[in-house]
């Protein structure tokens, strides 16, 4: 075995590239060649040339949270549908007054605890409901029946919106919330007899609690949220939420559960209610 030979066994593995016999400063190379174990094609002597591939599925993100908590107009969204638009009033009724009137509304309303029917299954809604209105109003399996016995109190407020709005409603879906416990799930007031684009004034007293609305997929992709645009309104007692132009069409909205202290908070919602589609 020649000196060259014995030079590279003693290497473990045998992959130490071969020693030069060096006579001369002349026959030095210039930069020795590193081994062939740090070469990144150490498996693959042939380089391979990096094209572009477009990815199969596009690279979405989900948008930012809107959080709503001062006066104004907002329009959240804009389809080939139109507009979806807010105005939020934090402050419609002083204090005070919103106070006496959570007192009186709680002890008015006929004030029931009624059953709703989902997927084929009947359940008790987890909030306290009533109605007031010429026409009767079914959802989810629920039906209210006429009740034009309002208590004073809603009178003055349904006048008070009128003036504000500039709409005549004819109807009001009050809703009791007990404790943080008491909710209303994902939906849209987009029932028949609400007609197109129904504008919808939502009223707030007592404790306050988070309206949260997220914007409907596009067409194909029914029932997948993941990127939806979300929106979130704290609603304390006294403030006003208007819901209008395309809002029930393109988006969903609910009050979640709260797992800390709540105080009971009444919501009402006044509506136009079509005859003609009840």
């Amino acid at each position: 075995m020649n000196g060259d030979r014995r030079r590279r066994a003693r290497v473990q593995g045998g992959w130490a590239a071969p020693v030069r016999n060096v006579r001369s400063d002349k026959d030095k190379p210039k930069a020795m060649a590193e081994p062939a174990w740090l070469a990144k094609t150490v498996d693959d002597p042939v380089p391979k040339k990096f094209t572009y591939e477009q990815p199969q599925e596009d690279f979405r993100v989900k948008p930012e949270e809107l959080i709503i908590t001062k006066p104004g107009l907002y329009d959240i969204s804009l389809e080939p549908s139109g507009v979806s638009r807010l105005r939020f009033f934090p402050n419609f009724l002083d204090p005070q007054h919103s106070k006496e009137l959570f007192q009186q509304l709680f002890h008015e309303v006929p004030w029931r605890q009624r059953s709703i029917i989902v997927g084929g299954v009947s359940y008790l809604q987890p909030r306290l409901t009533a109605w007031f209105g010429e026409q009767p109003y079914s959802y989810s399996g629920v039906t209210h029946e006429p009740n034009q016995q309002w208590p004073v109190a809603l009178t003055v407020l349904r006048e008070q919106l009128e003036e504000v709005t500039g709409t005549r409603f004819n109807s009001l879906l009050a809703n009791l919330y007990r404790d943080g416990h008491d909710s209303i799930d994902w939906h849209s007031d987009d029932e028949p007899s609400l007609g197109t684009n129904p504008i919808i004034a939502s009223l707030s007293f007592g404790g306050t609690r988070n309206f949260e609305m997220r914007k409907k997929p596009p067409m194909g992709n029914t029932g997948d949220y993941t990127y939806s645009q979300t929106v979130r309104v704290p609603l304390e007692s006294g403030s006003l939420l208007i819901m209008e132009g395309c809002t029930q069409a393109d988006w969903q909205h609910r009050v979640p559960k709260e797992y800390h202290d709540r105080g009971p908070r009444i919501n009402l919602t006044f509506r136009v209610i079509h005859p003609e589609h009840t």
